[in-house]
């Protein structure tokens, strides 16, 4: 009888785990994980605010970095 067990467990662990690839072939197949407008639905829902202060971020960095490209700055090894 425990054979059968873990012959009906093994059966039934192959065939959810085929179901499984199944399910995720047919969704990269039909682009269910596909998300194109993602970045830009997310700039639309932000404020102005917000993005400006995105933009002067990354001047600041921008910045910084070529202060460091000047100075001959590299990190340690």
């Amino acid at each position: 009888m425990d054979v059968w067990v873990v012959a009906m467990m093994l059966g039934v662990s192959i065939l959810l785990g085929a179901l499984g690839l199944v399910g995720l072939l047919w969704g990269l197949k039909n682009g269910q994980f596909d998300d194109r407008e993602k970045f830009l639905n997310g700039t639309s829902f932000d404020s102005e605010e917000a993005l400006n202060d995105a933009i002067s971020m990354e001047k600041k960095k921008d910045k910084i970095l070529e202060e460091k490209r000047k100075t001959g700055y590299r990190p340690p090894d």
